[in-house]
């Protein structure tokens, strides 16, 4: 036979096989992707489970929240759950959730509870938008972007609203699992990184990313990467100007809102006028 035609019976032949075997591969993914899916579901309800013994260091109620939140407010949450647990050792933070307030941008969304005007990514629902009671009872703190306008803030509070819907990262939530098993002590450079472990998927999301992509979709910073460039400019040899650069939406914590330049923090608990120490009653 000659070498010409033995060459395309080989290739065809290959190309069979590589059929074959890329067929039963993309079912074997298919199927597992289908089970892990599964898994993290049931992994999702049991993570967020609150715990009995759980009790918040200065519960806020809803009407404090409503009588000093903004759109386009970052609510930070000490939540109660197992997973909350996780978030918070890995983080070295109390906080371990994030939720968006944006107001009335939801209103006009049919389906959604009435007065739902904060979104949230919830590890069992995903992302969606919720009531203030959600949070009533909960310790909480407000992180306010400075130097946003009206309009700018409810541009950051619409891509919140327009992704409800989009499945929470369940890879995500393997992570956290890892992490309430006994384990040795985790090195405090590792622990931000290793949260750092979601699927990318963009129709996916937890709850801090979801907020970062947010911010990040109009440009304002949270906890950029900055760097020093010398400015090319002879009657000016030692200027220089600070660059500034995105991180991955998958870096950010709700820790990271709380600890940002770039944000007011506001305690909705907080006294102001009127508030005498000499008038509280100790034992």
């Amino acid at each position: 036979m000659p070498r010409l035609n033995q060459g395309i019976i080989c290739r065809g032949f290959l190309r069979k096989i590589g059929g074959a075997f890329g067929a039963q591969f993309n079912l074997i993914r298919t199927i597992m992707g289908l089970a892990l899916h599964s898994l993290g579901k049931r992994l999702a309800r049991f993570l967020s489970r609150e715990r009995a013994d759980f009790q918040p260091l200065i519960p806020t109620s809803a009407a404090q929240l409503r009588a000093k939140l903004q759109v386009g407010d970052v609510l930070l949450v000490e939540g109660s759950s197992r997973a909350s647990s996780a978030i918070k050792f890995l983080t070295q933070s109390t906080w371990s959730h994030a939720a968006l307030y944006v107001g009335d941008e939801a209103a006009n969304i049919p389906g959604l509870p009435e007065g739902a005007c904060m979104i949230e990514a919830d590890m069992a629902e995903g992302v969606r938008a919720v009531c203030l009671e959600a949070f009533a009872g909960l310790h909480t703190r407000i992180s306010r972007p400075f130097g946003l306008n009206e309009e700018e803030r409810r541009a950051v509070a619409r891509y919140a609203v327009q992704r409800i819907g989009h499945q929470y990262d369940l890879r995500n939530i393997f992570d956290l699992l890892r992490y309430l098993l006994p384990a040795p002590p985790i090195p405090g450079r590792l622990r931000k990184h290793l949260l750092a472990l979601g699927s990318g998927d963009p129709t996916r999301a937890i709850c801090s990313t979801l907020i970062a992509q947010a911010f990040q979709s109009i440009h304002y910073p949270i906890l950029p990467q900055v760097t020093q460039r010398t400015l090319q400019d002879a009657d000016c040899p030692d200027c220089a100007e600070e660059v500034f650069r995105l991180r991955h939406h998958s870096l950010f914590t709700p820790r990271d809102f709380d600890v940002s330049p770039y944000f007011e923090v506001i305690k909705p608990t907080a006294f102001k006028a009127g508030f005498d120490y000499k008038a509280l009653r100790w034992e």
